[in-house]
């Protein structure tokens, strides 16, 4: 005879189908992990704008220390700086869209003071701001490089330039759309089992599948591994797809066995809420906050699952990522453990 447990689990799965809202979030994720080589090139332009390759702001300059501001506007390969003679000449200009920006440079008591006119526009404005700043970022320490020697004394160090080798579209992918992808089912997940087990219970149907030779424990059992077997699942398609795209992971069988390990202990956290609270709104909302916080909390940790998902797939790892993804699934598998002891204690179905 087959395991009980097992059959309630593919009838849960069965279920899925009649699941719209789930349905469409997992045609989401199908979308983004197909088409990620494409979709990552808008993606990382609402991350970081100033990766926007091609477009070329032309900016206005004018005011008593023009000259040095241009010299540096000038460096910048995104940016064309033009020279006025005034501020009303490059307003003028600027209004009738011969520039992108005015950059007024005034010096004042021994400093250069500049005030910037953008467009008043949504992303157009976003990237003009963007290339402004790292423009205006280069003349400060072109400014303070001049003068240091008239210093008596350094107030503050400047903070290192970031790398010239680093792309974001790198840290974009590994950082944001890996994890995305990797967690996302994770959540699900446990909003599943919210729905199924507070639905059992609600509807009475619980004590129908307690007529077969079926314990409360079994029925907990299976409800909880088809909705933790689903993130794993999910997981690894989306990691081959994105390779496919061009995104390599390496690692991947630790990364799903990190999904794995907290797609049961959300699962457990989902069904210990569920069971707690019957009712379906109200499980909801507390799983949802318990979750938000937890994770939440967890990106203070050095070692939090983002962190540990991306430095995997990067092959950044140390000898002691081996016990993380170790500490990991035991803190799932005691999470899970600890359920099937409470169930019976509960008196899940009896209600």
């Amino acid at each position: 005879m087959a395991d009980p447990r097992l059959t309630i689990a593919r009838r849960e799965l069965a279920t899925l189908r009649s699941e719209k809202t789930i349905v469409l979030a997992l045609l989401i994720q199908l979308f983004i992990a197909a088409f990620s080589s494409f979709l990552v090139v808008g993606l990382v332009s609402l991350y970081d704008p100033g990766s926007v390759d091609g477009y070329e702001t032309t900016v206005g300059v004018t005011g008593d220390a023009a000259d040095d501001l241009l010299r540096v506007v000038d460096e910048q390969s995104s940016i064309a700086g033009v020279g006025y003679a005034s501020q009303a000449s490059a307003e003028r200009a600027f209004r009738n869209g011969e520039v992108d920006a005015v950059l007024l440079a005034d010096r004042r008591a021994g400093r250069v003071f500049v005030t910037a006119t953008v467009p008043d526009d949504s992303v157009r404005t976003t990237l003009v701001v963007v290339q402004l700043r790292d423009a205006l970022a280069t003349f400060e320490r072109t400014e303070r490089g001049d003068r240091a020697a008239f210093l008596s004394s350094t107030p503050l160090d400047l903070p290192p330039r970031p790398g010239s080798g680093s792309t974001p579209y790198y840290g974009f992918s590994y950082t944001v759309l890996l994890p995305l992808l990797c967690f996302l089912p994770v959540f699900i997940s446990g909003s599943m089992v919210v729905d199924s087990v507070t639905e059992e219970l609600d509807r009475g149907t619980l004590e129908l599948l307690r007529v077969a030779p079926v314990s409360t424990v079994d029925i907990v059992d299976g409800k909880v591994w088809a909705a933790a077997v689903l993130a794993p699942a999910q997981a690894g398609l989306w990691i081959a797809l994105l390779d496919f795209n061009g995104t390599t992971v390496r690692h991947p069988l630790a990364i799903l066995a990190v999904v794995g390990a907290l797609a049961l202990l959300v699962v457990t956290l989902g069904a210990t809420v569920a069971v707690l609270s019957p009712d379906r709104r109200a499980a909801q909302f507390l799983y949802a906050v318990g979750v938000l916080v937890a994770f939440g909390g967890t990106t203070l940790l050095p070692l939090n699952p983002v962190n540990t998902v991306a430095r995997l797939a990067v092959d950044s790892v140390g000898a002691a990522y081996p016990a993380v993804v170790a500490g990991y699934l035991a803190l799932g598998t005691g999470a899970y453990l600890l359920l099937r002891r409470a169930v019976p204690a509960l008196g899940v179905g009896d209600r």
